[in-house]
């Protein structure tokens, strides 16, 4: 029942964190517009690099990719409550009924990993070359947000007995 627990509890926290972050997105909306804006307009990355092509200065698409990002961040945050919720559901059955319980958490995992890696490593860090940012570089943080996941992802997979 501890590993079980601990796999509930991993969820939720999960679960919390990327709430905050979503709350934190919604209301500290200029900080985080701000964010975005520099990140897509590409205007702190390295001067006259040949990546500029790629840069977007459309205040509409700077605020459609952050909504994005930001219901991207709240389906986490709700897929991960649901996952919680049915491993809690499902801690007393059998082993079959509790590792089935999981498939929220897969499916919760890979919306974070998709707003963290995709969203932020891929498009940010490379498309729209982050990396080149000294003021507004969010891959470090990122880097985190995804490991966690995918740590617990893998923690949580991990096959679970009958109970004595």
């Amino acid at each position: 029942m501890t590993l079980r627990l601990s796999k509930i509890i991993m969820c939720l926290c999960l679960a919390v964190f990327a709430f905050l972050v979503t709350f934190g997105n919604i209301t500290d909306y200029g900080s985080n517009y701000a964010f975005v804006q520099h990140v897509l307009s590409m205007d702190t990355t390295f001067p006259g690099n040949a990546l500029m092509y790629r840069a977007i200065a459309n205040p509409a698409m700077w605020t459609a990719g952050y909504w994005l990002i930001i219901f991207g961040e709240g389906l986490t945050c709700i897929f991960f409550l649901v996952a919680s919720f049915r491993l809690w559901q499902a801690r007393k059955l059998s082993a079959a009924a509790f590792n089935a319980a999981k498939r929220f958490v897969v499916i919760a995992a890979t919306l974070g990993f998709l707003v963290w890696f995709l969203g932020f490593m891929v498009i940010g860090g490379e498309w729209f070359a982050m990396w080149q940012s000294q003021t507004w570089n969010g891959q470090e943080a990122a880097f985190r947000f995804y490991m966690t996941i995918l740590a617990v992802l893998i923690f949580v997979n991990q096959p679970d007995a009958d109970l004595e």
